[in-house]
């Protein structure tokens, strides 16, 4: 066990593994936001708000007021300023700016007209003073480009922010970009929610509460270090003998816990993150195939070529070619507006 560890006592009083915060940060340098699509959600009192389900990760956060977030099969979660909430994919729920959720009926069920995440910039429910206003929207966050961050979360999370951690002006931030037409403002919302789920990954250092454990790879400092290493550096010529090394782990120990941390063996893995890595390089069109090879830890254009059709049905040179004309079709596309909504 590398000293750098850290170990913090659960609710139980038993003794668990933290990753290191240099470990951590070489996993945040490699995180990745993807898909954001963002709206500000503005209740008067009493009014609730079905929403429906999405096939990506999504989150909410308190920017003023109070009610609940309610999901069947969970207990009712308060929100409070500060407060946020992330939430596995395909599930609904139901936004509440009341202080009885219990009298609410069919909540957290998908139905017809349930609002979306991200479908406009502003949806408003009710007409009275708002007594509860979020900021939510739909992404996918990844380390590297393989490893999907939510990918074991059944259930969800919440952790309540204050003040010094000044996710509030972040948020705020990413919300007041919404109506802008202007160009960037998908990128700048990826940016501004990596910052509020980087402050919730530190939060891993410290908290007791149950929903770090479901972050398998983080809670298993040995094989966050391996797994670093390798989505950090992926042209290194990695091995198993090298990351238990790097684990500090015997080769079975490493193989054994690296497969039941991240639910996939490491090579397996590294050839994956390498794949993915050499598709952004060939989509950004900047570099030679035998440089991306050579960028993801192949010194055979063969091979790196047959590895590659494996994944993607075709050479390098036809990906870089589609990619390109895909690019130009999509620049020369309008992005439709989003539109502000109400709901009654």
């Amino acid at each position: 066990m590398n000293l750098s560890d850290i170990k913090v006592f659960g609710v139980a009083g038993e003794p668990f593994w933290r990753i290191s915060r240099q470990d951590l940060d070489r996993l945040m340098n490699t995180l990745d936001i993807t898909f954001v699509r963002l709206s500000q959600c503005v209740l008067a009192a009493g009014g609730y708000l079905p929403v429906d389900c999405a096939d990506a990760s999504t989150f909410y956060y308190c920017l003023r007021g109070g009610g609940f977030l309610l999901l069947d099969g969970e207990t009712p979660i308060r929100l409070t300023p500060h407060t946020l909430v992330i939430v596995p994919p395909g599930r609904a729920m139901t936004i509440a700016a009341t202080e009885h959720p219990t009298r609410l009926r069919n909540v957290g069920k998908c139905c017809e007209g349930a609002f979306a995440p991200g479908s406009s910039y502003r949806h408003t429910v009710g007409t009275s003073q708002p007594t509860l206003v979020l900021a939510c929207g739909t992404f996918r966050a990844s380390y590297g480009p393989a490893l999907d961050l939510f990918a074991s979360l059944a259930t969800p999370i919440v952790e309540t922010f204050d003040l010094r951690d000044q996710l509030h002006q972040v948020v705020a931030c990413a919300i007041a970009q919404l109506p802008s037409q202007d160009g960037g403002v998908g990128p700048m919302s990826a940016a501004l929610l990596k910052l509020v789920l980087l402050a919730l990954l530190r939060r891993c250092q410290v908290s007791t509460k149950a929903w770090v454990e479901g972050f398998a790879i983080l809670s298993d400092p040995p094989i966050a270090r391996a797994f670093a290493e390798m989505a950090s550096r992926p042209a290194l010529p990695h091995s198993i003998q090298s990351l238990s090394r790097t684990a500090g782990l015997s080769r079975s120990a490493f193989m054994a816990r690296f497969s039941a941390a991240v639910g996939e063996a490491p090579m397996s893995l590294l050839r994956r993150l390498r794949m993915r890595h050499a598709a952004e390089l060939l989509s950004a069109n900047a570099l030679s195939i035998d440089q991306v090879a050579l960028n993801v830890g192949y010194r055979s254009r063969s091979s790196f070529t047959r590895t590659f059709r494996g994944y993607y049905g075709s050479d390098p040179s036809e990906y870089r070619s589609k990619a390109q004309g895909a690019r130009s079709a999509g620049a020369a596309l309008a992005e439709d507006p989003i539109e502000e909504s109400d709901a009654a």
